[in-house]
């Protein structure tokens, strides 16, 4: 599968953001997702994960609460919804995919297909 990640600008601290994930491929129902970021001088991290079926999802705590994750496997699009937005939410966002496992995946090793990347910058 191919991954393409859009929706990435600058904003002002506040505002929402919703980024979108298009996949290419085959089965994209059969196919775990996730959205990880990583911000300048830091490791990548894990922001939200969804099921193939979206059933289950996953959050990392700085964003639970104010991000929702969901998919179309239809358009085979996967988005992430971001509210309240602030500057420690600045960095890269990458979606990611990966078809070996039904349970949600939350590490970066469970994944094995990767975007390209899109750029958040939160102004305060």
């Amino acid at each position: 599968v191919q991954l393409q990640a859009s929706g990435g600008g600058l904003v002002q601290a506040g505002d929402s953001l919703r980024l979108s994930c298009a996949a290419s491929g085959r089965f994209f129902y059969n196919y775990r997702m996730g959205w990880f970021r990583q911000a300048p001088g830091k490791e990548r991290e894990l922001v939200a994960a969804i099921t193939g079926n979206g059933g289950v999802t996953s959050y990392a705590d700085s964003v639970k609460g104010r991000s929702t994750i969901s998919r179309d496997n239809v358009k085979k699009i996967v988005y992430l919804q971001m509210n309240s937005l602030n500057a420690e939410d600045t960095a890269v966002y990458y979606c990611a995919a990966e078809n070996t496992g039904w349970n949600i995946a939350i590490s970066q090793s469970d994944y094995n297909f990767w975007g390209q990347g899109t750029l958040v910058t939160v102004s305060s």
